[in-house]
């Protein structure tokens, strides 16, 4: 990135912090955004800091992790019927949350792991924990600490889909990655 790409991110990084104005707004501009390295933000221990990634035509000015050009805005991975092992297309997202948790070590999450409704409630609970502590150990060897991760199971108590469908159970088989404190 060059120099003045770079000087520009952090204008817009410093008039976000000084202004107190984080806005949310989504673009609908295709163009991949760059997230700026948060050691250029005045406030990086900050819960409710912002950090701007800058697109060509317009910027993001709100969470790096509410970017919704990143993977970082995808907070939940699926897994298979009866399967614990991180399938091959949520990799990416495991990997760029790690790389968060990398650069951000004061970043806390909770692995929140889920089951379908089919099989025992002891179980589901389990495959539940098996789930989450699959994505914990895969942040841990790209570079998250195991210290900022904490994993817990509802099985199948907490369905977001409450149809009896292959469809519905496929989005109950699933891994939340919740913040519970941001960098």
């Amino acid at each position: 990135m060059n120099q003045s790409y770079v000087k520009l991110a952090a204008a817009v990084v410093v008039s976000v912090v000084l202004t107190g104005c984080a806005s949310t707004d989504k673009t609908d501009d295709d163009t991949e955004a760059t997230v700026v390295d948060q050691s250029t933000s005045a406030s990086q221990t900050d819960d409710s800091a912002t950090t701007a990634a800058v697109t060509e035509d317009q910027g993001w000015a709100g969470h790096a992790l509410d970017n919704p050009e990143t993977l970082l805005s995808t907070k939940v991975v699926y897994f298979e019927f009866d399967r614990s092992d991180v399938r091959a297309e949520d990799r990416p997202i495991i990997e760029e949350h790690a790389r968060y948790l990398q650069a951000n070590p004061n970043a806390r999450i909770s692995l929140q792991g889920h089951a379908d409704e089919r099989g025992t409630r002891e179980y589901n609970n389990a495959l539940g924990e098996a789930r989450a502590k699959a994505v914990r150990s895969l942040m841990t060897l790209i570079g998250g600490s195991a210290q900022q991760i904490q994993t817990l199971s509802y099985g199948e108590e907490r369905p977001v889909n409450r149809a009896h469908t292959e469809e519905a159970w496929a989005e109950n088989r699933r891994v939340e990655i919740i913040y519970l404190s941001r960098q």
